[in-house]
């Protein structure tokens, strides 16, 4: 989860200087953002290098194979999911982000972050639990045939469920928020005068909707279903469960069950292309972000108060995404789980529990130092160098975690068989796989995948301090780095904090990467989950689940009360004007 999807408030950084040549004072931070940059892009390079250079060995054959027999039905696939996906959260995104920003009916407050919740469930929970409720032996279709006296599956008829429209249902129902979230900043930050002059002219609530604050909100409504997408290409747990074969599953598959590396890196890089088409109606769509451009002077519409037959559609609408993508899964994990409390006991959770969370703290301390050297450095360093290579050093978190795991692995082998070669030829004793065995491996996939949301947030809090502070040191005999640490690095701790939650969280959840990654023997809850899930035993794996679920609600929460310290200040604002006034 990015909470980087706030891209609508517009933070004014009057005093920082604009972006000029390098110097040679700058060479220090250019190396050092470099390296990062380099950490970060190094697998994408190695996915290209494989697909395009014949490293594994396999001939031009397995391309033309790929285009005449896998690609074409898994990229008509994983379109048709990703269309289906944009469309459904578009659309219960943007108007459960209406109705709470501009509409006063009971339980207003409360829908405001419960709309929120589905972001803590990782997707492939939600299809294991909705394959559970909704299957021949689940309590659904065993109610059906109860009160109807059916006996078998010829007697009456069922939707699939294991089907691509059950997976567009199952993504959109934990997806959507990626949408809501910049939806409803967007609406709310709209400025009152606007919507007024509307209704003044004699629109009613549809029209001044559809015509003036949807199209206002437009470009951050690209930014969510953008989001949404790229969440959408990442999964492989949810589709593969489901029976769906996307792109993603086709790259694990062609991989590990057919042997063929180079058949996987190409496939890889056709993803890589939906990617960066993506990322570039992302950043088109933002072009004119500024238009909306909202200051603290704006003020707050004050929205429409409900009654009635419209209080209880509107309640009905917040309600049933919160119910679907939250309450129900979450409900069936805590019901399996009260029934297996012994699980907790048992030695293999126990040390998935422990090793995810090694593994996220880990992956949370290298993610937030880096992402703190690249955004220090863009602060000190106002050169186009730096703004390139940080740009570059953010690009992992449009990759999916499978095309990520193919990129590191390859190399990280080839440097554990160095080792081992050069330890042998030393000492005469091998090592194996040093860094891959380690989980280092898994480290660094975590790093490159979650540094644009520790580098982001890191960013946006320096942004806070005014550079004059900087200059006051400087002129004092304070160096680059004692800067950082005694000044700015003591002003953001709340902001490094936040950074750090995000990205263990995000490395507690991740499964794609960390299927293909994971030393041999060794499980993280995620893992644990899968495989229990694969064995068609969910129940089993509901503890584990629910710790994860649990995890994720970490960030839910301090989000929330971030939305509500904004919006407790904004009243105190509107307060003050009013008793000036």
């Amino acid at each position: 989860m990015s909470l980087a999807t706030e891209t609508s408030t517009t933070i004014t950084t009057g005093d920082i200087p604009p972006l000029a040549p390098a110097t040679r004072a700058d060479r220090p931070w250019i190396v050092a953002v470099a390296v990062v940059a380099a950490l970060a892009v190094a697998p994408l390079a190695a996915i290209l290098a494989i697909s395009t250079l014949n490293i594994s060995g396999e001939t031009g054959a397995t391309w033309a194979h790929l285009l005449s027999t896998v690609l074409p039905g898994t990229a008509l696939t994983t379109v048709l999911l990703m269309v289906g996906v944009g469309l459904v959260t578009a659309v219960v995104g943007t108007v459960a982000a209406w109705i709470v920003a501009m509409c006063r009916f009971p339980g207003r407050g409360v829908f405001e972050w419960a709309l929120l919740l589905p972001l803590a469930i990782p997707t492939y929970i939600v299809a294991y639990v909705h394959v559970e409720l909704l299957d021949f032996t689940g309590p659904v279709q065993g109610a059906i045939r109860a009160v109807f006296g059916f006996k078998s599956a010829r007697d009456y008829w069922f939707p699939d469920i294991r089907s691509l429209p059950s997976a567009i249902f199952v993504m959109s129902s934990v997806l959507y928020p990626y949408v809501y979230i910049p939806a409803r900043a967007m609406f709310g930050l709209q400025s009152a005068t606007t919507l007024e002059v509307a209704r003044t002219l004699g629109a009613g609530p549809w029209r001044v909707f559809f015509r003036v604050a949807l199209p206002l909100a437009r470009p951050a409504l690209v930014v969510g279903v953008t989001l949404v997408l790229m969440e959408t290409l990442n999964d492989i747990g949810a589709v593969e469960y489901l029976g769906v074969k996307t792109l993603t599953f086709s790259i694990y598959d062609t991989w590990l069950n057919r042997g063929s590396l180079g058949g996987a890196a190409q496939l890889a890089t056709v993803m890589l292309v939906i990617v960066f088409a993506l990322i570039t109606a992302e950043r088109h769509a933002r072009r004119h972000q500024r238009f909306h451009g909202a200051s603290t002077k704006v003020r707050a519409a004050t929205g429409y108060k409900l009654g009635g037959r419209m209080a209880a559609l509107a309640f009905l609408a917040c309600l049933t995404p919160v119910l679907i993508g939250f309450v129900v899964p979450a409900g069936m994990l805590a019901d399996y789980t009260s029934r297996r409390l012994d699980t907790f006991l048992d030695p293999t959770v126990q040390r998935a529990a422990l090793d995810s969370f090694l593994l996220a703290v880990a992956a949370a301390l290298v993610t937030v130092a880096a992402g703190l050297v690249v955004a220090y450095a863009m602060r000190v360093s106002r050169t186009r160098v730096v703004a390139a290579l940080a740009r570059f050093a953010s690009v992992g978190y449009a990759v999916p975690g499978t095309v990520l795991a193919l990129g590191i692995l390859v190399p990280l082998s080839g440097i554990d068989n160095l080792i081992d070669r050069t330890a042998k030829l030393l000492t005469g004793h091998g090592t194996g796989l040093v860094l891959i065995a380690s989980g280092a491996g898994l480290v660094y996939a975590y790093f490159s995948r979650f540094l644009a949301a520790a580098f982001g947030s890191i960013e946006s809090g320096l942004a806070r301090v005014s550079v004059h502070l900087d200059m006051a040191a400087r002129t004092l005999g304070r160096s680059g780095g004692r800067v950082l640490t005694e000044i700015h690095m003591p002003l953001i701790r709340p902001v490094l904090v936040s950074a750090g939650i995000l990205v263990f969280v995000d490395a507690m959840k991740e499964l794609p990467a960390t299927l293909l990654l994971k030393p041999f023997n060794f499980e993280t809850l995620a893992t644990f989950v899968y495989a229990q899930a694969s064995r068609e035993a969910v129940a089993d794996g509901a503890p584990a689940a629910l710790l994860i679920v649990l995890v994720g609600l970490v960030p839910l929460v301090t989000l929330s009360r971030i939305g509500r310290g904004r919006e407790a200040r904004l009243s105190g604002r509107r307060t003050r004007a009013r008793d000036t006034t």
